[in-house]
């Protein structure tokens, strides 16, 4: 089995993985290392969990050199202001015997703030595209220096909108420089932008795009609604003592919050939410909290079902089935890391068979269906958003040429409304037999 040190890997950064006890390079680290080192543009494909940003980390690093610039030399864009944090984190255990300065920004937080730390100087900047663009137009980071530019979670990006962002990124961007693109799925618009803005990147494939981890044993549940939900994942969190570290994934920032403050009461600090309304602050610290083991259960939206390295996460409840096959693999790929065993699943009621059925033929693979234990009280109460909403429909009728019979009646006269305007004129010559003169410098004098 290769080790790093069959690698052509700096001593500085080998001291460093010893530390952090990384032996051996997973398939994606190993195949991409040595096209990197060529200086070729690289496109790595490979499933969640399987150490991307090592993958990228390792050959860049083992390129960079000192430089008096006080300008970046690597750009490294994501989706989201978490996987910022933890790629930083990682550039910091990585370069702890090297002189690297790593600066990561992000929406959300302190513009100046960012402004002041960028305008010192940096090597490697992590950004998440917005907030990159907001410093390049201030003036205050230049890219002119950038030889190596990476982009992580490129499906992602494409996902949550940031093609312009990301077009717009590329234009100020120096144009000798190497393009390493990661992704966990080969969308057709990740292909789009590839044949738009780049030069037939390597594609490096470590396993096929959409294919779930093999270690993570998935299991099916039919559940009729949503309070039955609540009940039987209640029921888990309290009966399954090998439910260590729990991830429960909704489908919205308001079911997540339901979840939430129907089991808070029963685990009080064992358990957490995080979503995009969130604070930024708090969702740092909620997700510190469950990296740490302080919470064993982490109530979440799709915010954190790409990206976020959490180790030792026993399980992965999907309370809902996600709309998109795709996320369902980057759900369940937060358990079964780093070649260990996970488990993940899945409450699916009628409504959302056919979610399921999307899920497995993307997958080529069935999860195990399990009946739901007796013990669990089945709800007839349904939710609100349950309820479907039916419209009905805007039939556009004729006017009616029925005439109209006995049955209609004029208008009294006093409800007649009758537009007459009547001048003070009239008014003065009803009232005095004559008209009114004062002030008129034209009338006539009385005879």
């Amino acid at each position: 089995m290769t080790t790093f040190s069959d690698l052509n890997i700096k001593k500085p950064l080998l001291n460093a993985l010893a530390e952090l006890g990384m032996e051996h390079p997973t398939s994606i680290q190993e195949k991409v290392f040595s096209p990197i080192m060529a200086g070729k543009d690289v496109l790595g494909i490979a499933q969640t969990g399987t150490g991307k940003t090592l993958a990228f980390l390792l050959p860049t690093l083992c390129q960079w050199s000192f430089s008096k610039e006080r300008f970046a030399q690597m750009l490294i864009v994501v989706p989201t202001r978490e996987l910022v944090v933890q790629i930083v984190e990682e550039i910091d255990k990585l370069t702890k015997y090297m002189s690297v300065t790593t600066v990561g920004v992000y929406g959300g937080a302190n513009i100046n703030t960012q402004d002041a730390t960028v305008s010192k100087g940096l090597d490697i900047l992590v950004a998440t595209p917005g907030r990159l663009l907001d410093l390049a137009l201030r003036g205050s980071l230049p890219l002119k220096g950038i030889k190596k530019f990476i982009i992580d979670e490129v499906d992602e990006m494409l996902n949550l909108g940031f093609r312009t962002q990301l077009t717009n990124i590329l234009d100020i961007l120096p144009k000798k420089r190497q393009n390493l693109l990661f992704s966990a799925t080969l969308l057709e618009e990740v292909e789009n932008l590839i044949d738009t803005f780049f030069t037939q990147p390597e594609r490096v494939e470590a396993a096929p795009a959409g294919t779930p981890l093999t270690n993570i044993q998935q299991i099916v549940y039919q559940v009729p609604n949503f309070y039955t939900k609540l009940n039987f994942l209640e029921h888990l969190l309290t009966t399954d003592e090998d439910m260590t570290k729990v991830l429960v994934f909704a489908e919205s920032k308001s079911l997540a919050d339901a979840i939430f403050e129907h089991l808070e009461p029963i685990f009080g600090e064992e358990i957490g939410v995080i979503h995009s309304n969130k604070a930024q602050n708090n969702r740092f610290q909620t997700v510190e909290n469950f990296k740490e083991g302080n919470t064993r259960i982490l109530i979440a939206t799709d915010i954190i079902s790409r990206g976020i390295d959490i180790m030792e996460v026993s399980h992965v409840i999907n309370f809902d089935m996600p709309e998109v096959p795709e996320t369902h693999i980057h759900r369940i790929g937060r358990t079964g890391r780093a070649d260990k065993k996970g488990i993940a699943l899945s409450f699916v009621t009628p409504k959302e068979k056919p979610r399921k059925a999307a899920i497995e033929a993307f997958m080529a693979k069935k999860m195990k269906p399990v009946k739901m234990p007796v013990e669990v009280e089945v709800s007839t109460e349904i939710a609100p958003h349950e309820i479907e909403l039916v419209l009905m429909p805007n039939i556009k009728t004729k006017a009616s040429t029925i005439e109209r019979g006995a049955s209609f009646h004029e208008k009294k006269a006093k409800n007649k409304k009758v537009n007459n305007k009547i001048r003070v004129k009239e008014k003065m010559h009803a009232k005095y037999g004559k008209p009114k003169t004062r002030g008129d410098k034209h009338a006539k004098p009385p005879r």
